[in-house]
């Protein structure tokens, strides 16, 4: 029987108020725009959870059923399931609209791995050494444009009470309906419902990874993360790939009969296959002390994570194989090999119990779980009295148990659980983060990217973690490897890595001047901490990802167009770059902007867009991608230095002009605290008469305690460059402030978390055209060329007086078309 933490608590079974028999169907309403549509003509089905979906106890639905011999109507509140005899007949209705289930216009979901591709299509066969599919094929979402997406569960197998997989299918078809229209986060939301949720992320998966295919000794490693440290460049977790362990890379015949474990006759024979992908035991000729590696480590306030490939089990000379052969009732003088069986609770609990727990105990914090294989037959070895009936014949991915047991493992021993692990399905999203495989360095890939990840929102996988850089292949380019940092900074992970080529790596320092624009947005990535736990937070609770493509929020057809586009968190709008500058040294981002006012965080330029939205072609040097805040937005920072995650002493507050309201949540999980503490920020714009206040409100809810005592909170108005402040604690105006101009107006404040705080800053308005020659004078000061033009164009443009001249001066101005091009960005 499996241990009971690895066991996890299902309610599967439907209310029976909520079922309705017709024919051979079975349909369970689910909700008012769900439905689980069984058929089967034994009606026989399957009550049981499945690898997939957990829960379909909900409270009685409110529905009416009409039948004949013809057909059979269920309607809900929302919508119309309308049964017939042939299954292809099947529909929902919407008011007089008819909806097939076919999956048309499904917005599609994502895919197992990324390994060897090159964007969307696989590299050549005769560079990666396989015959792959052209493309890849994304699997299905939830969502649709026609408002209707089905979901298949007739393959997931059987997951009974007792933790266990069964090698059980249902019979016949097994779909749920999902008919939510156009309200795709609903429709996501009703897919936690039945399969879970996401769960919380640890703050420190949030900040940036180092990982590096490669023979690493303990002192070069730890070299590695002192440079790091030499440019504060904060890094959180530290990736230690396959070769910590004896491989066949670090000559594993040397390593393993040295260390007595095996002899040189026996390497390479049928019993012990030379394959140093799997291994449980530190190569101690690269890492002389573990225990101290994995200590200097914490030290350095990062959390760890080793690789795991278990394909092969466990062989002879693993430090943990006389204990694991014992556990499987193996004689371990025999040297026999312990096969990979992860259908058998015996070997599942062996496996956590006398394999990974010494190694959690000496400092491993999480398992890379890197499973390359496809499905293995299912195999029943246990002993006789308990096996099936009759030979089981059929394939079993142990990718999902492996994932859904390591998860529950971690979560045994840890407050916040972590894996790192490929996709296995639909209800992934259970077990973050994943990793999307060895892809292929190139702009190709990088465009595809984008897409691929904000896609994934739609069957619920919101955490991918990608190789920021590429792989391997392709070519080595400094401004490429600094657009896929830009893009992993705003991305849900930001983990570096490549493969195993002495001349590749992603260290900064080797990029030339390219590193410091790499090292700025990293640092940047570290101080974003607050807002992507609070992201993850919403993610866990309310079903919001952190990336979600732009159609979740504007049904405009441009929302659907611009597939590289995406929402970041509830205040940001990203369009990244993902093609070479021109040779005038900007790249060209050809992005759209919806209703409203979105501020570039990075150049601090300003888009008014009209109803319908706008399509603008931006123009970025190395040093930026758009990234824009919305009217009102509210981005927290934290100050802090080095490798800290925990909730921070110092924390910025960007607030951007216009109205909104943003909630912070924070809690005491890092220090086995179990409360929490939301920070509301509300934000408010007036305007009268050229006059402007903006105001921001900031008080609290929870538990105070889980923040550090001596909080300073820095507001930065990042619309406002001078103005003058009220500064109100408690609803009484103090002068317990300063102010600080730079940029934009900066105020500065100890922070009390059982106070209540209002800031408002009065500032005159600067009119649509005082902001146009503001954004000019910024262009020509920054732009190449000849500086008796910039300054002719810069004193026509300046001494216009209306918006009408200001455009037909601009169109007559003497400069390069670059620079042009610049000038109209944010008309």
């Amino acid at each position: 029987m499996l241990n009971e933490r690895l066991i996890v608590q299902t309610a599967p079974k439907a209310h029976e108020k909520n079922i309705v028999y017709w024919m051979d169907y079975r349909v369970t309403v689910l909700a008012d725009r769900l439905f689980r549509v069984e058929k089967n003509k034994m009606r026989k089905f399957r009550d049981d959870a499945t690898q997939a979906v957990w829960f379909r106890n909900m409270e009685p639905q409110d529905y009416k059923l009409s039948a004949d011999d013809a057909h059979a109507i269920i309607e809900t509140s929302a919508c119309r399931l309308i049964l017939y005899k042939e299954r292809g007949q099947v529909c929902v209705e919407f008011g007089s609209t008819r909806k097939t289930l076919d999956n048309y216009g499904n917005l599609l979901g994502t895919y197992r791995t990324l390994d060897k591709c090159n964007g969307d299509d696989y590299y050549p066969a005769e560079i990666i050494g396989e015959e792959k599919p052209k493309k890849i094929t994304l699997g299905k979402g939830v969502c649709s444009t026609t408002g209707v997406a089905v979901l298949d569960d007739s393959q997931s197998l059987t997951l009974g009470a007792d933790g266990q997989v069964k090698p059980i299918l249902g019979e016949g078809s097994d779909e749920y309906v999902f008919a939510y229209g156009d309200d795709y986060r609903a429709a996501v939301r009703a897919l936690y419902m039945i399969c879970g949720t996401t769960p919380l992320l640890p703050r420190y998966a949030l900040g940036n990874w180092w990982s590096r295919y490669h023979v690493y000794t303990d002192e070069e490693y730890i070299r590695v993360l002192n440079k790091f440290e030499d440019r504060n460049i904060p890094i959180s977790v530290a990736t230690v790939d396959m070769d910590w362990h004896y491989s066949d890379k670090v000559d594993q015949q040397k390593g393993i009969t040295e260390s007595g474990k095996n002899t040189p006759e026996q390497i390479g024979t049928d019993n012990a296959p030379n394959m140093g992908w799997t291994g449980y035991s530190w190569n101690k000729y690269l890492f002389r002390d573990p225990k101290g590696f994995l200590d200097r480590l914490h030290e350095k306030g990062v959390k760890i994570t080793l690789n795991l490939h278990p394909s092969s089990g466990i062989r002879w000379w693993e430090d943990c194989y006389e204990n694991m052969a014992n556990a499987m009732g193996i004689d371990y003088s025999q040297s026999k090999q312990i096969p990979f069986e992860f259908t058998y609770d015996r070997f599942i609990n062996a496996y956590f119990d006398l394999v990974h727990a010494p190694h959690e105990a000496m400092g491993v914090d999480f398992w890379w779980i890197d499973w390359q294989q496809e499905n293995i037959e299912w195999r029943d070895n246990r002993p006789y009295w308990e096996r099936a009936a009759a030979p089981i014949e059929m394939k079993y991915d142990p990718l999902w148990a492996l994932n859904h047991y390591h998860y529950y493992d971690n979560a045994s021993k840890n407050t916040v659980p972590l894996i790192l692990s490929r996709y296995a399905g639909v209800g992934s999203h259970r077990y973050p983060v994943g990793f999307s495989g060895d892809t292929v360095i190139s702009w190709k890939t990088l465009a595809y990217l984008p897409y691929f990840t904000a896609t994934a929102s739609n069957i619920g996988y919101t955490w991918w973690s990608h190789d920021i850089g590429g792989h391997n292949f392709g070519e080595k380019s400094d401004e490429l490897f600094v657009r896929h940092v830009q893009y992993g900074v705003f991305s849900p992970i930001n983990r570096l890595h490549c493969t195993c080529d002495e001349t590749m790596t992603k260290e900064p320092w080797m990029y030339g001047s390219a590193g410091l624009v790499i090292g700025d947005f990293l640092r940047f990535r570290h101080k974003l901490v607050p807002y992507l736990y609070n992201a993850s937070y919403r993610n866990c609770v309310d079903g919001k990802a952190l990336v979600e493509p732009i159609y979740y929020e504007w049904k405009d057809k441009s929302a659907y167009n611009y597939r590289e586009e995406y929402l970041f968190g509830s205040e940001l709008l990203v369009a990244p770059v993902t093609q070479k500058q021109y040779p005038d040294g900007y790249a060209r981002v050809r992005a759209w902007l919806p209703q409203g006012k979105w501020t570039d965080i990075f150049t601090g330029d300003v888009y008014e867009i009209a109803e319908g939205g706008k399509e603008v072609m931006l123009l970025r040097g190395l040093d930026s991608i758009p990234v824009f805040a919305k009217a009102g937005a509210i981005i927290p920072l934290s100050l802090d230095n080095k490798n800290a995650v925990k909730n921070p002493e110092k924390m910025e507050i960007w607030a951007f002009e216009g109205t909104n309201v943003y909630s912070l949540y924070e809690d005491g999980l890092d220090e086995q605290k179990y409360s929490a503490l939301l920070t509301e920020f509300k934000s408010e714009f007036l305007e009268v008469n050229g006059a402007c206040t903006q105001s921001l409100a900031i008080f609290t809810h929870g538990d105070g305690t889980v923040i550090p005592e001596n909080r300073e909170m820095r507001v930065l108005f990042k619309n406002v460059e001078k103005g003058r402040v009220r500064f109100f604690i408690d609803g009484m105006e103090e002068e317990t402030y300063t102010t600080r101009l730079s940029d934009c107006l900066e105020v500065r404040f100890a922070f009390d978390p059982t106070k209540t705080y209002r800031i408002e800053v009065i500032y005159e308005a600067k009119t649509r055209l005082e902001k146009w020659i503001s954004h000019v004078k910024k262009v020509l000061t920054t732009a190449a060329g000849e500086n008796t033009k910039k300054l002719a164009a810069w004193k026509t443009l300046s001494a216009v007086q209306t918006e009408e001249e200001f455009v037909a001066a601009l169109e007559g101005v003497d400069v390069d078309y670059t620079t042009k091009l610049r000038l109209y960005e944010s008309l």
